[in-house]
């Protein structure tokens, strides 16, 4: 690995730590307090994508999710060599951050884990439209550029907020397989897991079959961006 590729896995890590740490954080708080509303998780997992997000977007683009690394080389926007090194960071970074809540927090809700409590149809549509949504934001912010005053930078994690709100009481809005896995794993809790695991890549696959770049070089895309012109 080259001396970048160290620095985008570690801040990958970095940032996907912070993100499942803030946001399973947040569920396992609100169960031990025996339940928060659904709104106040929302704005916990709008700011678990925002703050890595700030914090290491010009060192990876922070994806901070398979899903969107996925989206991103499938639509051509990053080469499909940069995955792996996207990939380990962000697995790593879930397992730290989930393993931080366990013993931080302990294992109330499973860690977080995501667990359907709808039929798998509609919990399944739910995560890929969701998925689908948000690698749409972050093509967005990757063709156009993070905007003056970075104002574009919340696309992502508004999508993510609203679907906590939305979708959050019927599958646990995962939209991320590394956010996923790790409590999963780490909790013991396997109840569908492979929804999750089938229906969040599709959604992700699916915008980008239809959404291709409109910038020419591939170099010169990226949620890093500064400002674009087009």
């Amino acid at each position: 690995m080259t001396s970048f590729s160290i620095r985008r896995v570690l801040a990958e890590a970095a940032g996907t730590a912070l993100l499942v740490g803030i946001g399973t954080g947040a569920i396992v708080l609100s169960a031990r307090a025996g339940g928060a509303p659904q709104v106040e998780l929302a704005i916990a997992w709008f700011a678990a994508v925002l703050v890595p997000i700030l914090l290491v977007v010009e060192v990876s683009g922070a994806h901070l999710n398979p899903a969107v690394t996925l989206g991103l080389a499938a639509s051509g926007r990053i080469a499909w060599t940069e995955v792996p090194e996207y990939v380990l960071g962000q697995f790593t970074g879930a397992f730290l951050g989930s393993a931080g809540v366990a013993v931080s927090l302990g294992e109330a809700a499973h860690l977080g884990s995501t667990v359907p409590s709808t039929s798998l149809v509609a919990a399944f549509a739910a995560e890929a439209a969701f998925t689908a949504a948000l690698v749409g934001a972050v093509f967005a912010l990757a063709d156009r550029g993070q905007g003056k005053f970075r104002w574009r930078l919340t696309w992502p994690p508004l999508v993510v907020g609203v679907s906590t709100f939305v979708i959050g009481p019927l599958t646990g809005s995962s939209l991320n397989p590394a956010r996923t896995i790790a409590p999963a794993l780490l909790s013991g809790t396997f109840t569908d897991l492979w929804l999750y695991l089938t229906a969040v890549p599709l959604g992700a696959l699916v915008m980008a079959a239809a959404w291709k770049p409109r910038a020419v070089d591939r170099l010169d895309r990226g949620p890093g961006r500064l400002e674009v012109s087009q």
